[in-house]
């Protein structure tokens, strides 16, 4: 993310024409999706630790659907944060832009619904395969449906606000690749919920290492299949475009997340990620700070370098920096969680004493 967000605003030139920023945008592909996917895998978690507590369907899902609201409300107020920092400059429209947080948020209500209604009819040992096999066939339908809501079937009879949420038409009479509609980017959210659940499941938790190495090995072959089909000479839809609504494009990216998500197992479990700390689960640790405070530095007013008038030496420095300076952030972060609420308890104590 940081390497993608840095060159994609820093480099200018002929820099932004060479193969390294081509595959550094490349790279750019994974990030959102593998925000999504770990969204919903967090959402599995919470999911099945409240069921196992004996909690209601009904409570769950009141639960889960006010994380996401809130969520969606951070992303929101993140937009008005935008546009005031870009002020007077930045249009009215960025407002109503729909970004990664608002996707995520409104994901993780589309789940908490999903989830709700599986647990209202399924009981037993067979909930969690239940609730997986539910949200695979909701990732493919929002994936199948995708490219024909940017073209053919384009609900152009919502106001444009709305509309994108549907396909990121924005207020330029087009679907925008560059914005994050539930089509197709809430089908990550749901794979992911589907993987917590299969990885939650008492035969899983028996065999952790198989289940995520078999993750891997289906997320390769997945990939092949991806790209098997998109050979095909008959395609299924008027208008075609891979890199944006295609299906196949669509499971080439979860056939990489379940090898990233393997690599992970492998990397915590036998690599480094044994070895003490680590500055990838500090940062993922804090993951919205960072995000959120990287972006000014990098897009906004106080971007630390000059926007699009760089060589990739001085942007990669630019990145080091912005790696780094986060890490701080997210150390001191973990460090202070808390403490504000135990110096307001010592504070009201003795008031309450006396």
């Amino acid at each position: 993310m940081f390497q993608t967000h840095c060159y994609d605003s820093w480099l200018g030139g002929d820099a932004r024409k060479s193969t390294f920023f081509m595959w550094s945008q490349l790279g750019g592909t994974l990030p959102a999706p593998l925000f999504l996917f770990l969204a919903g895998i967090s959402f599995a978690l919470v999911t099945d630790k409240l069921r196992q507590k004996g909690i209601s369907a009904d409570q769950i899902a009141r639960t889960t659907i006010r994380r996401g609201a809130e969520i969606l409300g951070l992303g929101l107020l993140f937009r008005i944060q935008e546009y005031s920092i870009g002020f007077p400059w930045a249009p009215w429209s960025d407002l109503l832009r729909v970004d990664i947080l608002n996707t995520i948020g409104l994901s993780m209500m589309l789940m908490g619904v999903a989830c709700w209604m599986v647990l209202s009819l399924a009981r037993g040992p067979r909930t969690r395969l239940a609730l997986a096999t539910t949200a695979v066939g909701i990732a493919l339908v929002i994936s199948l449906l995708t490219p024909l809501l940017w073209t053919n079937w384009r609900p152009r009879w919502l106001p444009w606000p709305l509309e994108s949420y549907i396909n990121g038409v924005h207020n330029l009479g087009q679907p925008q690749p560059w914005l994050f509609p539930i089509f197709p980017w809430a089908a990550f959210a749901f794979m992911g919920l589907a993987i917590g659940f299969v990885v939650l499941s008492d035969w899983a938790r028996d065999r952790q290492a198989a289940t995520f190495l078999l993750a891997g090995a289906g997320g390769i072959g997945l990939i092949y299949l991806a790209r098997w089909l998109d050979r095909r000479p008959g395609q299924l839809y008027a208008v075609y475009d891979f890199w944006h609504t295609s299906p196949d494009f669509f499971l080439i990216r979860v056939g990489l997340l379940l090898v990233i998500l393997a690599a992970i197992y492998a990397w915590c479990r036998w690599g480094a990620g044994q070895w003490g700390f680590s500055p990838m689960i500090q940062l993922g640790q804090t993951s919205l700070l960072v995000y959120w405070v990287h972006i000014e530095f990098v897009y906004g007013r106080f971007s630390i370098l000059h926007k699009r008038a760089n060589d990739i030496q001085t942007a990669s420095l630019g990145l080091v920096t912005i790696f780094l300076s986060m890490l701080v952030l997210s150390v001191l972060r973990t460090r202070w969680k808390g403490r504000g609420a135990g110096v307001w308890a010592r504070f009201r104590r003795p008031a309450q004493a006396g």
